[in-house]
């Protein structure tokens, strides 16, 4: 599995590094980025926001987490559904499937490159942090690496339905579309979701993004300890072992009807 998973990354590290100034443009936009809620954040008042003080932190430290981590959720999302479109367009996906490797393997190998520079984004963002005033001092690295793992196995449970989803219906992508707005309002990247109304409150306690940015910056900025990350974690792990049991049976179903209706190769 290793192998493979090494192929798959070695595969688009090649192709994605032979168009360097795309490549080098993707990450100054995090430079850009991060320095416009540097600037926008000297306009917030953190002790004017009691939800802020949840994280012992001013609002720039808050977003950056938000921003940095939320590039997981969008990797998870996306990564799956353009590995697929990209091996339809090759024709290449029918090959793939069909060679002994295991179909799990395939999958997650497609979205390794994108996980990959998801990370070195999420060091930028967080060095960037550093040197524009963010303290990680008192940083549970450990509890954040735990809660990384579980919300990324999490984002990619859905990403690999999407994906299913597209081998069946081909045009449009509607759970992908659906999740990054919902995430985008309510998944508290932004702004803490005490400022949303109750009703959209429980909603944005149905997305596991919600719980990852939360137990990122719980175990990072405030360096909380177990008994503290303990529910976030656990839900998180919930959401893990309905998610990706289900979504590699969705997307193992999805390429049998694919394939038994003669469309799997189609885009």
């Amino acid at each position: 599995m290793l192998r493979l998973l090494w192929a798959f990354l070695e595969r688009d590290f090649v192709e994605e590094t032979s168009y360097r100034l795309s490549f080098f443009m993707s990450l100054f936009s995090v430079i850009f980025g991060a320095f416009t809620f540097y600037f926008l954040a000297q306009l917030v008042d953190a002790r004017t926001i009691p939800a802020l003080a949840e994280y012992n932190t001013d609002y720039f430290s808050f977003v950056l987490i938000g921003i940095a981590f939320n590039g997981y959720f969008t990797v998870g999302l996306n990564s799956f559904s353009r590995g697929l479109r990209q091996a339809q367009n090759t024709g290449t996906l029918e090959a793939m499937i069909m060679t002994p490797a295991p179909l799990p393997g395939i999958v997650v190998g497609s979205a390794v490159w994108g996980y990959a520079y998801a990370t070195l984004r999420v060091f930028v963002y967080l060095l960037l942090g550093v040197l524009l005033g963010v303290r990680f001092t008192h940083a549970n690295v450990v509890g954040g690496l735990v809660g990384l793992a579980l919300s990324i196995m999490a984002f990619a449970s859905l990403g690999i339905m999407a994906a299913g989803i597209i081998t069946v219906i081909k045009r449009g992508d509607p759970v992908t579309a659906i999740l990054t707005q919902l995430a985008t309002l309510l998944g508290g990247i932004y702004f803490p979701i005490t400022v949303l109304p109750g009703w959209l409150q429980a909603i944005s306690r149905l997305l596991p993004v919600t719980y990852a940015v939360d137990v990122m910056r719980l175990a990072l900025l405030k360096g909380a300890g177990w008994a503290e990350l303990r529910p976030n974690l656990l839900t998180l792990a919930g959401f893990c072992v309905v998610l990706f049991p289900l979504s590699l049976l969705i997307f193992r179903l999805a390429v049998e009807r694919a394939r038994l209706e003669g469309t799997l190769t189609h885009y």
